[in-house]
C-alpha cells in the first residue's frame, strides 16, 4: 500500500471542509462552487506552476493561497 502524504490529504480535507462550510451556510450553490467551480482554478495554476517552474514548494503556496482566497471569499460573501 502506498504511502500517505501528510499535506496533500490535509490540502483535500481543508478544501472539503471549505465545500461543505459553504453549502451549509451560504446555501447549495456555494458549496458546489467552492468544491467543482475550483477544480478548474486549482488544476490549471498547479499544472503551469509545475510545468513552467518546476518548482513544487511554489505549487503547494499557490494551491493553499487560493484555498485561502475562496475562505475569505466566503466569508466575505457571509457578512454581506
Amino acid at each position: 500500500m502506498p504511502k500517505l502524504h501528510a499535506e496533500p490529504l490535509a490540502f483535500c480535507f481543508a478544501w472539503a471542509g471549505l465545500a461543505i462550510a459553504g453549502a451549509y451556510y451560504g446555501g447549495q450553490w456555494a458549496g458546489v462552487m467552492l468544491s467543482i467551480g475550483l477544480l478548474p482554478l486549482i488544476m490549471a495554476t498547479s499544472a503551469l506552476t509545475i510545468a513552467k517552474m518546476e518548482d513544487f514548494a511554489l505549487d503547494r503556496q499557490v494551491r493553499w493561497g487560493i484555498l485561502v482566497l475562496a475562505g475569505l471569499a466566503l466569508a466575505v460573501y457571509l457578512k454581506s
